[in-house]
């Protein structure tokens, strides 16, 4: 399968990209080989092969929820550059 010039183009648009010429030339190729390589998994003998989501096997590895105490204020605050009234105190971003 061949991506061409304009099909290039088409998914730069979508991602918002300003390609020149030669980089849709260059991607275009770039992209038709790669799309050339995932047309011979079309080729493999997937019979009696169970469908899977990964190619090994997860586990969760999250930590159970536990309820504990939760730090102290002056404690958390201690190292914090600034604090005001027991909070925080971080520079305004958005004006």
């Amino acid at each position: 399968m061949k991506i061409g010039k304009d099909g290039v183009i088409h998914v730069a648009n979508l991602a918002r990209l300003n390609l020149d010429e030669a980089a849709i030339e260059k991607f275009a190729g770039q992209i038709g080989t790669i799309l050339e390589y995932v047309d011979t998994l079309d080729r493999v003998d997937t019979e009696g092969v169970t469908p899977t989501s990964h190619a090994i096997s997860l586990t969760n590895a999250f930590r159970e929820d536990t309820v504990e105490e939760p730090f102290d204020r002056d404690a958390a605050l201690a190292n914090a550059p600034e604090d005001e009234d027991g909070n925080f105190l971080v520079p305004k971003i958005i004006e």
